[in-house]
């Protein structure tokens, strides 16, 4: 019989892009005169206790005690934490509801306003672990269960002591107290999350860095929405470029290098690359970018980058002729575009294809020669695996043709391979 596996996952900072104790206070104390100097202290206290330089059960005692919160507060913080679940976390909503009986949100912060967030992702209210406020009886936050374990130094291992689960258990976190139940030999792996926060001094005690829950869904072989992490995609930034491009991307979860020249020890890892006006590549270059699936180029890539070989290499052009230098994003939300639905509007080279988002369906991309009969062939492989075909696209241009096509079923890796052997096949991917 096959070992269950638990999935032990940390709220604030992890499940949420923000400290939840630290939003309650900005809402609580928003008209106290000392506000600013109150919410220093209040992020001071978490860090120190995220980095384990004091006490959890210090900390937790501290922030409550500063809050001056009520229950009225609580229900605008809820609100507000619906809106702040990490991206990873929410296009992944599918992975919760299948593992519904593995995944338990164990937590320092406080069952009042975690369960009302996680529950919408399909999360058992029986796996929510966390503390839990003291209140008056108008409603006002005056102190918290002391009795519970995780109010408590070392609460995680503690809880995890007493439920005794029985099979494999990763942790998922970004502070030491999600460390601590690596350390104490009760979970297999620690992976130290990171899309929100990241902290040295927990990165270098993880087994593993997930800058998404993409990452660790990919690294663990488990079901999730998107095929490859972005986390992994290398995004190259060549030359003076403004920060907003970059900061774009970082923000879609890309992981960016920026370099004044394409360096060659890159060469054959970029995947996408991003120019500045009046920066080029060489065609010998260009010939060995297996990887590269995507060029952005902040200006009018005529002379600068070869189109022939690109097209011959399945690689996506966008570039900006008119020189809009007003407008920082408008490359990158092209970029970011093609890599994340595979859309090819306003694209130099490739046919302009406007391609709706997709839930819980997979989206295979098929570039080739636009040769008669390919479309046949694709079809036919389809059939041959029974594969349901929820929507499909096809465009050409000159010698590019271009087919998404959706699918809402199971499939196995042998679809992928049939796909790739068809003749005058330039490149084919799965992109979720």
């Amino acid at each position: 019989m096959k070992q269950q596996n638990f999935y032990i996952i940390d709220f604030d900072s992890t499940f949420t892009q923000v400290e939840a104790l630290d939003e309650l206070a900005r809402i609580s104390l928003a008209k106290h005169p000392d506000r600013e100097a109150i919410y220093q202290k209040i992020e001071d206290y978490t860090n120190l206790a995220m980095e384990g330089k004091l006490s959890f059960s210090e900390s937790l005692a501290q922030r409550v005690k500063l809050l001056e919160a009520n229950e009225e507060d609580l229900q605008k913080l809820i609100k507000h934490l619906k809106k702040k679940v990490s991206k990873s976390f929410s296009r992944n909503a599918e992975f919760f509801k299948k593992h519904a009986d593995e995944v338990l949100i164990v937590s320092g912060g406080f069952k009042e306003f975690i369960t009302p967030v996680v529950s919408q992702y399909h999360i058992k209210k029986e796996n929510i672990y966390a503390n839990t406020f003291v209140t008056t009886g108008d409603g006002k936050i005056i102190d918290y269960d002391h009795a519970n374990p995780l109010s408590e130094e070392g609460g995680k291992v503690k809880l995890l002591q007493q439920l005794k689960l029985q099979g494999e258990i990763y942790g998922i976190g970004d502070g030491y107290s999600d460390y601590q139940l690596r350390e104490s030999g009760l979970i297999k792996k620690f992976f130290a999350y990171t899309e929100n926060i990241s902290r040295d001094s927990i990165i270098t005690k993880a087994d593993h860095v997930t800058p998404s829950f993409d990452e660790f869904l990919y690294v663990n072989n488990l079901p999730r929405a998107i095929s490859y992490p972005k986390n992994r995609i290398l995004c190259l930034v060549v030359g003076d470029v403004p920060a907003e491009t970059i900061e774009f991307l970082k923000n879609d979860g890309f992981s960016i290098r920026h370099k004044q020249e394409l360096e060659e020890k890159y060469v054959g890892d970029v995947g996408m690359l991003i120019l500045a006006n009046g920066e080029s590549i060489e065609n010998e270059k260009l010939q060995r970018a297996e990887k590269l699936k995507v060029i952005g180029y902040l200006g009018n890539v005529a002379d600068k980058v070869s189109l022939k070989i690109c097209n011959e290499k399945g690689i996506v052009v966008f570039d900006d002729p008119k020189n809009n230098v007003n407008n920082s994003k408008f490359i990158p939300a092209r970029v970011a575009e093609f890599m994340n639905k595979g859309a090819t509007y306003l694209s130099t080279n490739f046919p302009n294809l406007q391609l709706p988002a997709l839930e819980n369906s997979h989206r295979l991309i098929h570039i080739h020669k636009n040769v008669p009969g390919i479309m046949a062939q694709i079809n036919k492989i389809f059939a041959k695996h029974n594969i349901n075909i929820v929507g499909q696209f096809l465009m050409t241009k000159g010698d590019i043709g271009y087919c998404i096509t959706d699918i809402n079923t199971e499939y196995d890796k042998q679809l992928f391979k049939s796909l790739k052997k068809i003749e005058h096949t330039i490149k084919f991917r799965v992109l979720y």
